[in-house]
């Protein structure tokens, strides 16, 4: 969340002060002229966007397991069916 410097604007004795409010702190004036400061926030954001998709892969893999284990047991239980009609059929016609 951005932090917001807040100025005052001058004024003369009688008016009351307004407050302005500006751009973040400190990144209007050291943005564009500072390139290790640039280098960093870039460095930081780098960081979090793989933090993030390390996550989504990890939760994609996970999903993939889990598919996996279902699809598994689905095909133990349908070859266990199909030896037992096959053992049906054949002492039928035997």
């Amino acid at each position: 969340m951005p932090t917001y410097q807040i100025r005052t604007a001058p004024t003369s004795a009688s008016l009351s002060q307004t407050v302005v409010m500006t751009s973040p702190v400190g990144l209007s004036q050291t943005k564009s002229d500072d390139p290790t400061l640039k280098r960093e926030i870039r460095l930081a954001k780098n960081r979090e966007a793989a933090r993030e998709c390390r996550r989504k892969k990890k939760e994609y893999v996970k999903c993939l397991e889990n598919r996996v284990a279902v699809l598994e047991n689905q095909n133990k239980t349908l070859i266990e069916e199909l030896k037992t009609l096959k053992d049906l059929y054949c002492v039928k016609t035997g």
